[in-house]
């Protein structure tokens, strides 16, 4: 039987391992997927398939940053708990993934993880015995100016900031601002416009409950909204490390300006599976 394109995609899904291996099985199964997976099985490669489904939603966070702050790089790796986080070989993994992102900016993970790192990432698996995935990767320029970073001693939150003007460590102060605060936008010009209407919404619903004129509430709406730009807005926000001046003030001071920031912090966005572990032991007494 003809091995094709979606046999090749559905056999990928449903084991977690590249598309060559995944062709080559399919070639020696006669197409049979079924057979494909009992051989795949029975191979080393899907020790660390099989793990693939599997949610991975802890791991590390890690910068790297150009020694003449023209550039920086930011990367997500994930495992599926916080030991094997601390693994030195995983650290050393993370670390491997976040030199290639550096020397090449390739952002797309797909395209950096072929190949060697791939190699390495099953490895890793197999060595660890758990799901281990690269999620994302950033890299921040400085235009006219200078990138630092700044990581939490837990390594679970590092954030890089772009400044026009200043110097590295003004970036490395607005960096930590950033990972202790997690302002939404830069300037409260920034913020999207239909963020700014769904707040308005809100607003306006809880108001109309308050029973005064319509003047009166269209004045109240428009306070909260700049108290929501306000407290959203990085410049706008009392530094931390100096709650008597705003982050705009303390650029502005060093005859610096933002120029971007980007704030990854580890597992957000990935939703995590639940596990009655006593109704997972019955049920396998049970069976």
């Amino acid at each position: 039987m003809a091995v094709s394109a979606s046999m090749v995609k559905e056999l990928r899904d449903r084991t977690g391992l590249g598309m060559m291996e995944c062709k080559k099985a399919l070639n020696e199964a006669n197409g049979d997927i079924e057979l494909a997976i009992e051989e795949l099985r029975k191979s080393s490669g899907m020790k660390a398939a099989k793990k693939a489904g599997r949610t991975a939603a802890d791991g590390v966070v890690t910068t790297k940053v150009a020694e003449d702050g023209s550039y920086g790089v930011v990367v997500e790796v994930n495992s599926e708990t916080d030991f094997a986080a601390r693994e030195p070989g995983f650290q050393a993994f993370a670390a491997l993934v976040t030199d290639k992102v550096f020397a090449t900016k390739e952002t797309d993970i797909a395209a950096l993880m072929a190949g060697e790192l791939e190699s390495a990432r099953e490895a890793l698996v197999q060595k660890i015995g758990e799901n281990i995935g690269v999620r994302r990767a950033l890299v921040v320029t400085a235009e006219d100016g200078v990138v630092d970073s700044y990581v939490h001693s837990n390594n679970r939150i590092a954030v890089l900031v772009a400044l026009k003007g200043g110097d590295a460590e003004l970036a490395r102060d607005v960096a930590m601002h950033v990972a202790a605060v997690n302002p939404r936008v830069a300037k409260a010009e920034d913020m999207p416009a239909e963020e700014i209407a769904k707040e308005r919404e809100i607003f306006t619903a809880q108001a109309a409950e308050s029973g005064k004129p319509a003047e009166i509430i269209e004045k109240m709406i428009d306070g909260r909204i700049r108290k929501f730009l306000s407290e959203s807005s990085l410049v706008d926000q009392a530094f931390v490390k100096d709650p008597e001046v705003t982050v705009g003030k303390l650029l502005k001071n060093s005859s610096a300006d933002i120029q971007s920031f980007v704030r990854f912090e580890v597992g957000e966005g990935i939703e995590k599976e639940e596990v009655d572990f006593a109704a997972e032991v019955a049920a396998q007494l049970k069976g």
